[in-house]
């Protein structure tokens, strides 16, 4: 059966063309909507190969690929919401490493998944790609998140 709109309610920004982009770190600007299937371990992901933010220390731009894939729970995070909170961080001040991990805890926070990987491959900076990876599981899905930590360990340049 298609999504009734009463089921749409916590969706404002979906097809609303008047949307301010924001200017600063905009956590609030997460959407959710419920999962019809939250019975099946299935994974969603999302590819940002635009992403941006800025050094803390220089205010210079970074340029990154974000990769977020989730098992989700009760309540999924709905698409455009997503696109203009990463849009957020193209003015925060934070290095690679703590983008990535804010980006994790906000996605926990919103939604409570199952299981959130979220990665950052982020364009050489000084000659050195730096490409964190953050992850957190419910209690059953532990040992998913031990192994996917370990499986993060890239071995070889070609591995990025």
């Amino acid at each position: 059966m298609p999504r009734q709109l009463d089921e749409l309610q916590n969706c404002s920004l979906l097809g609303n063309q008047g949307v301010k982009y924001p200017t600063s770190y905009a956590p609030e600007m997460l959407e959710t909507f419920k999962n019809k299937h939250p019975e099946n371990e299935y994974i969603v992901s999302f590819d940002c190969p635009e992403f941006t933010s800025l050094c803390p220390k220089t205010g210079q731009p970074d340029f990154g690929h974000i990769i977020i894939n989730y098992i989700p729970a009760e309540d999924m995070v709905e698409s455009k919401s997503l696109k203009l909170y990463l849009f957020s961080f193209r003015n925060h001040g934070d290095f690679h490493e703590d983008c990535i991990n804010i980006i994790m805890k906000d996605l926990v926070k919103l939604m409570n998944p199952k299981y959130i990987e979220v990665r950052g491959i982020f364009m050489p900076r000084g000659g050195i790609s730096i490409v964190p990876f953050a992850n957190y599981g419910d209690e059953n899905h532990q040992d998913m998140v031990r192994q996917r930590m370990l499986a993060a360990f890239p071995l070889m340049p070609n591995q990025l």
